[in-house]
Formats: structure tokens, C-alpha cells, sequence
């Protein structure tokens, strides 16, 4: 198994000073057996409330829950929306008498309870597969190629890796999301997920897939949100700078995990993915989440002009912006887009990720670093605060 001490440490800080911890993040990542470990150190009341009789075990949830002493653990807490409203009011009890751990798949209804419900009094540890930082630098190909949930990078063969990709897809369509209240069609979802492929990476067009669909515009962007709330899909805002020019205010779309990706693009082997004309964007599409793991996203961005310059990755770090670009190549060069992105939005730095071995200096503001070079080097730069 792959130690993730990183989460654990960040849990046990966040439960330190919060009555209130959640732990979000994708189905099937672990997050059960991070809280699992934290609930044996010390005494705890442990709640699966995806398991029918655990959730149907708090008839009386005030009764049940206002005893508890110590550390409670309510694990897929999304099944069971009506709790957050108790918990508030048995997280403001002076003195703090229990402390509450709350996994969750995430859900449109959870964020908005959290958010509502909590407000500053809940802390947050987010949750993602595994990164270079877990597996290894060195293990980059394996890793962008079946991505980061564990059950697909540690399967023993790939056939297994990817039936479990297919299992998860088909179990997040048509169990998770019936369960959450959602409605839509899983084949209809389905169809939506596979079409985003094309455009991962690129800017949001809901007009064309709406079209392609048959559907409306709303709908796929209601789409979007679902598999945005659920940790399938990213959505990376627009930086809009002073500079003068015509900037894009749409968003940018990835698909987070590339394993995933890789699973509804039908690639059934690496050899042939390093032919796809969607080779690149697969490789920036990882590279993006890899950085993200290391900076955080609660403050990235991208930028584009009409112009035809535009940034991968743009990350505002106490008021200083640092960039970042995303090539599939191993030998990349400056280019007019990059020393625009420099001078238009005063960049600290440029940071020109690659997948060869390769890291120097470009200019004075410019740097190609290799992938497996990359932790290394955005803690050098004061940006791996994350460490995740």
C-alpha cells in the first residue's frame, strides 16, 4: 500500500481546532480508510451510513448523536442530508463535548449544506487520488496512464484496471447519483461524460454539445455541474487582467482523473494513446492536476486573449502570479504566447512543464521543468505548501 500520512497529519490538525471536519473528495479514493485510521487513535463512534441499517439506525438522530463524547464519524454523510442541521447546533455546545469527522462522495445538496450550515465552522481536508508526491516521480507514466484512484493504479494487471474504471463509471451513473436525488438518464449522463473527452482541455462550448445531444443549453450545463459537484470534472475559471485586450470569459474543462479519461476516450492500451491526436491534452490535463495537488486550486486560473495568447495555469500565491504550460514534448521553447502571457500579466514566474528528464532555465522568468521534477521544484519556489 501507498502511505498517505499528508491527509492523516491534516486531519488531525483541522480536528485540533474545528468541532467539525469534512472530508470530500471522489468515490473509491480512500477517504473511509483515512477517517478509519484516525477513529482507531483515539475513542470514536463510527457511522456508515451508506450501509442500510447504520442509516436507518438514528431514528432518533438528537437522541442518538447529543450523548457522544469524543470523535464521530459520520461516513458518507451525504446519504443523510437532514443531519447537518443537528450538527450545527451540536457543534456550538461549550464545552466541546464531540468532535465530527464527515466523509462524502459530495453532492450539489452537500456542498450546499456545508455551506450553509457550517459556514467557517467547519474545516476542510479535500481528498484526491494518488499523486507523483504518493507514488514516486519516477512512476509518472504509469500514473497519468490509470490515473489516481487506487483500485485502478494498484490493479495487478491492466484488463483489471480498467474493469474497475468501467464498474465505477457504470456504478456513479446508475446507483450513486439516483441515490443523491438526480433524476437524468444515466445513459443520457453517459453520453455527456464520453463527448466531454473531446473537448478536455479545451474551452467550455455547451452550444455545440447541446446540438450534438439534442438537448438545450442549460441541461448541459446542469450536466456539467453534476459531474463537476461529483469530482469528475474541473472547471477552471478565466483570469481577466487590465491589459487591454478581448480576454475568454468561459471556462476551461478537464476531466480530473486521466485513468478515467482514458476509460470513456475507449484506449485500450498506452501505445496507442501516445498516437491520439488527444495525446497532449491528456498529458496537460495530468500535469494540471498534478500541480494543483502541490499549490492547491482554491485560487488558479486561466487565461486566453481572442488574440490567440493564453496560460494553462495560473496560480495567485500573496498577490504574486505564477504560470504555468503544459507540453507534451520533452524539448519545449519559448514561444510568442508565453512572452506575452509574461509581460500582460507580470507573471514571478513561468513554469514550462514537460514529461522528459530534462529542467533549466529559459530566460530570466522562464523555466522548462521536467514532470518528475516538478514537486521538487514548486517547493524550491515557496508553492508546495500543499504537499498532497
Amino acid at each position: 500500500m501507498i502511505a498517505r500520512n499528508h491527509y492523516l497529519e491534516l486531519i488531525r490538525e483541522r480536528l485540533r481546532r474545528s468541532p467539525v471536519v469534512s472530508v470530500p473528495g471522489p468515490r473509491q479514493v480512500g477517504k473511509a480508510t483515512l477517517v478509519r485510521v484516525i477513529a482507531c487513535e483515539q475513542p470514536s463512534h463510527f457511522f456508515d451510513l451508506e450501509d442500510v441499517v447504520a442509516l436507518a439506525r438514528p431514528a432518533e438522530p438528537k437522541a442518538a448523536l447529543e450523548r457522544l463524547e469524543g470523535l464521530v464519524v459520520l461516513d458518507e454523510v451525504q446519504r443523510k442530508l437532514e443531519l447537518f442541521a443537528l450538527l450545527r447546533l451540536l457543534a456550538d455546545r461549550q464545552p466541546v463535548k464531540a468532535r465530527f469527522l464527515l466523509t462524502g462522495g459530495a453532492s450539489p445538496d452537500l456542498v450546499r449544506w456545508v455551506s450553509e450550515s457550517f459556514a467557517v465552522r467547519v474545516a476542510l481536508v479535500d481528498v484526491a487520488g494518488f499523486n507523483l508526491a504518493g507514488v514516486g516521480e519516477g512512476e509518472w507514466r504509469q500514473l497519468w496512464w490509470r490515473g489516481g484512484f487506487p483500485r485502478a493504479y494498484l490493479a495487478d494487471t491492466e484488463s483489471t484496471s480498467r474493469q474497475w474504471q468501467e464498474e465505477f463509471v457504470r456504478t456513479l451513473l446508475e446507483r450513486d447519483m439516483p441515490q443523491l436525488g438526480i433524476t437524468i438518464s444515466s445513459v443520457a449522463l453517459r453520453r455527456f461524460w464520453t463527448m466531454l473527452t473531446d473537448y478536455h482541455a479545451q474551452i467550455w462550448k455547451g452550444s455545440e454539445l447541446a446540438l450534438s445531444l439534442g438537448a438545450s443549453e442549460p441541461t448541459m450545463r446542469k450536466y456539467l455541474e453534476l459531474l463537476s459537484c461529483t469530482f469528475m470534472v474541473r472547471q477552471l475559471a478565466p483570469w481577466q487582467e487590465n491589459v487591454g485586450k478581448r480576454q475568454v470569459k468561459a471556462l476551461n474543462i478537464y476531466l480530473r482523473d486521466s485513468g478515467l479519461l482514458h476509460c470513456l476516450m475507449r484506449q485500450a492500451a498506452i501505445f496507442g494513446l501516445e498516437s491520439h491526436p488527444k495525446l497532449g491534452a491528456s498529458r496537460g490535463g495530468f500535469a494540471l492536476e498534478q500541480a494543483l495537488s502541490l499549490t492547491g486550486d482554491r485560487d488558479a486560473y486561466f487565461w486566453a486573449t481572442h488574440g490567440g495568447a493564453e496560460l494553462d495555469l495560473l496560480v495567485n500565491r500573496g498577490g504574486q502570479k505564477y504560470g504555468f504550460e503544459f507540453k507534451y514534448g520533452d524539448a519545449p521553447s519559448l514561444s510568442k504566447s508565453m512572452h506575452t502571457a509574461l509581460d500582460d500579466l507580470k507573471l514571478e514566474r513561468l513554469f514550462v512543464v514537460h514529461p522528459g528528464q530534462d529542467s533549466h532555465a529559459m530566460d530570466d522568468h522562464t523555466e522548462a521543468v521536467g514532470i518528475s521534477h516538478l514537486r521538487a521544484r514548486l517547493v524550491q519556489a515557496g508553492l508546495g505548501g500543499r504537499l498532497i
